[in-house]
C-alpha cells in the first residue's frame, strides 16, 4: 500500500493558505494595490494629516498614480505623521517634487497631489519628499464666513434703520405732501392737455400764415434787381466822391472858402464891420437918416 504525502490535513492547510493569499490579494486589489506590479514607495512628513487615511489616492495633475500605504505617527515630534505612499515604478519623481495634502472633494476626503519641479535628477525609492498643505474650498470658505457674518449684521442694522426711517412722521408727512403735489401736477397736466387741444390748432394756423408771409417776402426779395441797385449805389458813390473832390479843390468857390485863410479873415473883418455899423445905427439912426431927408427937401 502506497503512502501519500497529501494527507487530508495537508490539503486543508494548503487550501487555507491559498484562500488567505487570495484574500490578501483581493483586499489589496480593492485598495488599488497590485501585488504583482513593481512599485516604489516614498515618505512624507506632515504636522497634521487632516483626516488622511490609508488607501487614499496619490495624484499627478488629477490622475491617480498611487495610494497611501501606511501612516505612522509620533506625537513627540513637530511633524507628527509619516505617510508612506506607494507608486508605480515607471513614474520618476524629480528632486524638489512637492507633495501637497489637499481636499479630494467637498465632503472632506484627503489626497496627495504631487507637483514636479524642473530638476533633471530624480528621487529613488525610499526618499522623503518635500511636503506642503494646499487650502481647500472649505478652508477658503472658513476665512470668508466671518466677513459674510459681519456683512449680514451690517445689513440687519441698515434694514432696521430703514424701517425706522420709513415709519417716522417726517416720511409720512413727506409722502402726504408728495401725494398733494402729484394731484396738482395731474390737474396742471390736464389743463395743459385741454389748452393744447383747444388753442394749439390756432397757433399752428398762425405759424402757417407767418411761414406763408415769409415765403412771399422771400419770393419778392428774390425778384429784386440787386444788380441795378448796386450799380445805382456805385454811381451815387462816384458822384459823392467827385463832389468831395471839388470841395477840397483850391480852384473852386467852396475850395477857396474852405482853404483860403486870407479870404476867411477878410470875410470875418467885413462881418465885424457890418455888425458895428448896425449897432451904431441902432444907437443913433438920425445920424444916417437926416442927410437923406435934407437932400429930399432941396430936391
Amino acid at each position: 500500500m502506497k503512502k501519500t504525502f497529501f494527507t487530508k490535513e495537508v490539503k486543508i492547510g494548503l487550501s487555507f493558505v491559498v484562500a488567505l493569499a487570495f484574500l490578501i490579494w483581493g483586499i489589496n486589489f480593492l485598495k488599488g494595490v497590485n501585488l504583482f506590479t513593481p512599485s516604489n514607495h516614498y515618505y512624507l512628513k506632515y504636522e497634521n494629516v487632516d483626516g488622511l487615511v490609508v488607501s487614499n489616492g496619490v495624484f499627478i495633475k488629477g490622475y491617480k498614480v498611487g495610494q497611501v500605504r501606511a501612516i505612522k505617527y509620533d506625537f513627540t515630534q513637530k511633524e507628527s505623521f509619516v505617510v508612506d505612499i506607494l507608486m508605480n515604478q515607471d513614474i520618476k519623481l524629480p528632486e524638489g517634487t512637492i507633495a501637497y495634502l489637499f481636499d479630494e472633494s467637498m465632503l472632506g476626503g484627503k489626497g496627495i497631489n504631487l507637483v514636479f519641479s524642473e530638476e533633471t535628477n530624480y528621487h529613488t525609492s525610499g526618499d522623503t519628499l518635500t511636503t506642503d498643505v494646499q487650502k481647500g474650498l472649505m478652508a477658503s470658505l472658513a476665512g470668508i464666513v466671518p466677513s459674510i457674518q459681519s456683512t449680514i449684521n451690517h445689513a440687519d442694522s441698515l434694514i432696521l434703520s430703514a424701517n425706522a426711517l420709513i415709519n417716522s412722521s417726517e416720511i409720512q408727512n413727506s409722502l402726504t405732501n408728495f401725494e398733494s403735489i402729484t394731484a396738482e401736477l395731474h390737474k396742471t397736466s390736464r389743463g395743459l392737455t385741454k389748452m393744447i387741444d383747444q388753442e394749439f390748432p390756432s397757433i399752428i394756423n398762425n405759424v402757417n400764415g407767418i411761414c406763408t408771409d415769409l415765403k412771399t417776402v422771400t419770393n419778392q426779395l428774390s425778384n429784386v434787381q440787386y444788380k441795378d441797385i448796386v450799380e445805382s449805389l456805385d454811381s451815387t458813390l462816384v458822384n459823392l466822391e467827385e463832389f468831395t473832390n471839388r470841395i477840397n479843390s483850391p480852384n473852386g468857390t467852396l475850395g477857396l472858402l474852405l482853404n483860403d485863410k486870407a479870404l476867411y479873415n477878410n470875410i470875418n473883418t467885413t462881418v465885424n464891420s457890418v455888425n458895428n455899423l448896425l449897432i451904431d445905427f441902432k444907437d443913433d439912426p438920425r445920424r444916417y437918416l437926416y442927410p437923406l431927408g435934407k437932400k429930399k427937401k432941396k430936391q
